[in-house]
C-alpha cells in the first residue's frame, strides 16, 4: 500500500510525525504497525489521559490484571507493569525507525507520575526507575516542564537519560527548558557519557492557547479582540521555534556541545487536534511545519492531513516578526499572557493528575474484584 502522499511529504519537510496515543489494542491488533507502514508514523507519545482512556476501554488487560491480583500485586506496582509493558512493546514495533533514523526517531514517551509534578527529587527518582524497568534505548522519559521540573530534567539528562519535556505553553518556559537541557548536557559530558546516545524534544502545546486565548477574547468583545481569535497558538509555536534557532543555529555554548556529539533538542508540536470546529482540522500541522521538528497527532489529525492535508514545505521560518506582532496585539487588547500560561500549565497537570488518579482508582477496583 505504502505511504500515505501527505504524510510523506511532511515528513520529507522535516517534521517527524508521532501518534499521540497507544493501547494494548493498538499494538496487539498490528494497528501499530500499519499506522508505521502507511502513514509515516515514526513514534509515539503518551499520557496519563491515555493510558486511562486505553485500560478503561476493551478486554485487552483482563488477562494482566487478573495474573497481577493473583500475586498480591498492589495498585501502585499493576499500574506499573501495565504501563511499562505496553511501552516496552511500542519500542519494539518501532525499533527499525530508531535505527534507520540513528536514534532521533523510533521513539515512545512515557510520563512520570503526574502527581509528581512539583516534586524535583521524586521525579528524578521516578525517571531513573522507569528508564530501567522500561530498558528499551528508544525510550523517552515524560517530565513536565515546571519550576520542579527543570531540575529534574537537567539531572535525568545529565544522567544519560533522553527526555521529553511536556506541558511547555510559554516561549519564556521553553528557553529555560532550552537552558535544562544543555545543563545536563555539559553534567553528562564531564561524568563522560556519550552525548551522542542522548535525544530530547521539548513539547510546545498549541491548540489549548487558542482555547484559552480565544475565550478571553470573545469575554473583551472588541472588533480588535475578536480578530485575533485562532491566531494565538501558532504564533506562540512559531516564536517557540524562533527560540530553538537562536540557541541551536548560533550560540558558542550549543556549538561546544554539538562538537562533543551532542544532538538537538527539537521542537514537538503536541496537542495539535484542533479544538474550535470553526478552525481547519489540519491547522495546527499545516501551519507549523519546519526543520527539525515534531508534531504528535491523535488518529483523527493524522487521518484528516492523510485526507486533505495541503504541505506547502516551511510554514514557519521567517515568521517571527509577524508572530510578535500578534502577542502584541493580544497583550494590546488587554489579554494577560502571564495569566493565560499559568492557568495552562496548572490546568494541565490537574488534568493528568485527576486521569492518573482514576486510572488508579478503576485499576484499584479490578484487582479488588479479582482478588475476590
Amino acid at each position: 500500500m505504502g505511504q500515505n502522499a501527505h504524510l510523506a511529504e511532511l515528513s520529507k519537510a522535516g517534521v517527524s510525525v508521532w501518534l499521540d496515543d497507544l493501547s494494548r489494542d493498538r499494538i496487539e491488533s498490528g494497528n501499530l504497525a500499519e499506522l508505521v507502514a502507511t502513514r509515516s508514523v515514526v513514534g509515539v507519545t503518551t499520557n496519563p489521559t491515555i493510558f486511562a482512556g486505553a485500560m478503561s476501554k476493551g478486554h485487552a488487560y483482563d488477562a494482566q490484571i487478573r495474573e497481577l491480583a493473583g500475586r498480591g500485586a498492589d495498585v501502585t506496582d499493576a499500574v506499573k507493569v501495565l504501563t511499562t509493558d505496553d511501552v516496552r512493546a511500542a519500542c519494539d514495533v518501532l525499533a527499525p525507525q530508531f535505527q534507520s533514523s540513528a536514534g532521533v526517531d523510533g521513539r515512545v514517551s512515557i510520563e512520570v507520575d503526574p502527581r509528581l509534578a512539583h516534586e524535583t527529587d521524586d521525579t528524578i527518582a521516578q525517571a531513573v526507575d522507569l528508564w530501567k524497568i522500561v530498558d528499551r534505548p528508544n525510550l523517552l522519559i515524560k517530565i513536565p516542564g515546571t519550576k520542579a521540573g527543570l531540575p529534574a530534567i537537567a539531572k535525568a539528562i545529565g544522567e544519560g537519560i533522553s527526555v521529553n519535556v511536556t506541558l511547555i505553553f510559554s516561549v519564556d518556559r521553553h528557553r529555560e527548558v532550552i537552558d535544562a537541557y544543555l545543563t545536563g548536557l555539559e553534567t553528562a559530558k564531564a561524568a563522560g557519557h556519550d552525548l551522542s546516545t542522548i535525544f530530547s524534544v521539548a513539547s510546545f502545546f498549541v491548540s489549548r492557547v487558542d482555547t484559552e486565548i480565544d475565550a478571553r477574547l470573545e469575554k473583551i468583545g472588541t472588533p480588535e479582540a475578536l480578530e485575533l481569535r485562532g491566531k494565538a497558538g501558532v504564533a506562540n509555536a512559531r516564536l517557540a521555534y524562533a527560540a530553538y534557532q537562536e540557541v541551536f543555529e548560533g550560540s558558542a555554548r550549543w556549538a561546544a556541545l554539538a562538537e562533543a556529539g551532542a544532538n538537538v533538542q527539537r521542537p514537538l508540536w503536541a496537542s495539535t487536534g484542533v479544538k474550535n470546529p470553526d478552525y481547519p482540522d489540519t491547522l495546527y500541522v499545516t501551519e507549523l511545519v519546519a526543520a527539525n521538528t515534531v508534531n504528535t497527532m491523535p488518529e483523527k489529525t493524522i487521518e484528516a492531513v492523510a485526507d486533505h492535508g495541503e504541505i506547502a514545505g516551511d510554514t514557519i521560518v521567517g515568521t517571527a516578526a509577524a508572530s510578535q506582532q500578534v502577542f502584541d496585539r493580544l497583550a494590546a487588547v488587554g489579554v494577560d499572557l502571564a495569566d493565560v500560561f499559568q492557568v495552562l500549565e496548572d490546568e494541565g497537570v490537574d488534568k493528568f493528575e485527576k486521569s492518573w488518579s482514576e486510572l488508579l482508582e478503576a485499576l484499584d477496583g479490578e484487582l479488588s474484584a479479582n482478588r475476590g
